[in-house]
């Protein structure tokens, strides 16, 4: 079974659909009293580890999947738009620090390259992102993670100047990433929410897969059974 830890965690949105994945929530960090008390109620199992600035990825319990969706303020179109550089959004750097520290932790095990947790990083935020900064911050965003994998690569910004609502990005075999916008109304919610979801993963090419292949969505129901 697949274990994870849950950054900016809330009341547990991450844990509850690893769960509903059959996803093991190992550790949460959030430093929010009502929320935590939330959490430990509904995940009794799940280790509280607090603030996301003063954690060390190389003593956290390994997990093979880190997700977090950094304070949107600053990237969000209602909000000032202090991107990347506003003191909310720019945790998102943490979010990647915690991700390095903990596979170098791992690599230093002796443990394969494919095999390194976390495998998956999972990145959530609002589309607002794609325009913060006229394109720049998002740019950052795909280049921070992906230099997780190869702290060599450049990303460039795209030919239009305009970042589009799902895309994917390749290295050899070894690393893939892909996000797309996906909207809750579509997946059983009575509102409109639009999200960006990226996924990355460190140890081959399954982020399209999981993003865009998805056997069953909302609406798209299997074939029944027989009659009874």
């Amino acid at each position: 079974m697949m274990s994870m830890g849950s950054l900016f965690d809330g009341i547990g949105g991450f844990p509850l659909a690893a769960i509903h994945s059959g996803i093991t929530p190992v550790w949460a960090s959030e430093i929010e009293s009502f929320p935590i008390e939330v959490t430990k109620v509904r995940f009794p199992d799940m280790l509280h580890v607090g603030d996301i600035t003063k954690l060390n990825g190389a003593t956290l319990p390994p997990v093979d999947i880190i997700c977090g969706g950094s304070p949107c303020q600053d990237l969000s179109v209602a909000g000032k738009r202090a991107g990347l550089e506003g003191e909310r959004s720019g945790l998102f750097m943490e979010q990647t620090r915690l991700v390095k520290e903990m596979r170098n932790a791992d690599g230093k095990r002796g443990i394969p390259a494919h095999l390194i947790r976390p495998r998956y990083m999972v990145w959530e935020n609002v589309p607002g992102a794609f325009s913060s900064a006229e394109g720049e911050d998002f740019r950052a965003v795909i280049e921070e993670i992906i230099r997780i994998k190869d702290s060599t690569c450049n990303v460039p910004r795209p030919d239009s100047g305009k970042w589009q609502s799902a895309g994917i990005a390749i290295l050899g075999n070894e690393f893939s990433l892909a996000w797309r916008v996906i909207d809750a109304q579509y997946w059983g919610v009575a509102q409109r929410r639009r999200r960006i979801f990226l996924v990355a993963d460190f140890g081959g090419l399954t982020a399209p897969q999981i993003l865009f292949k998805q056997d069953c969505l909302f609406g798209d129901f299997a074939e029944s059974q027989s009659e009874g």
